[in-house]
């Protein structure tokens, strides 16, 4: 007898991914808005002033790359503009991948290929 498939209950599905956005995006208000009243408007790295005009280019920066790590005292957060937001979590990316890159090379620093190795004797033999 073959046995019937359920599908997925997408609006319960619908339900919980609209409720972890709306989640996340109250948690975000609560600490960012703690973040603006905390600390001057200015880019804690290019130190890009803003204005209540231009203040949604200002974002939060977890130090420690922890979106759920929000002490009461904001000693997790930075405030930083778009760019230099991007910048820093680019620099991240990048210092993890060569992290993993470094895991595999030699540990002594002492390489075996020797790039001129055999240029004397080609010189030698070329006169």
């Amino acid at each position: 007898m073959p046995t019937k498939k359920t599908s997925p209950d997408l609006n319960k599905l619908d339900r919980v991914v609209a409720e972890a956005r709306r989640d996340r995006e109250e948690r975000e208000r609560g600490y960012r808005e703690r973040a603006l009243k905390m600390y001057p408007w200015v880019c804690g790295r290019c130190a890009r002033e803003f204005t209540l005009a231009n203040v949604r280019e200002l974002t939060v920066h977890h130090r420690d790359h922890n979106h759920d790590n929000n002490p009461a005292d904001g000693s997790n957060w930075e405030l930083l503009c778009l760019y230099c937001h991007d910048n820093e979590h680019q620099r991240y990316l990048t210092a993890d991948l060569t992290a993993k890159d470094k895991a595999g090379a030699r540990q002594d620093g002492n390489t075996t290929f020797k790039a001129f190795a055999g240029l004397g004797d080609l010189l030698k033999g070329g006169k």
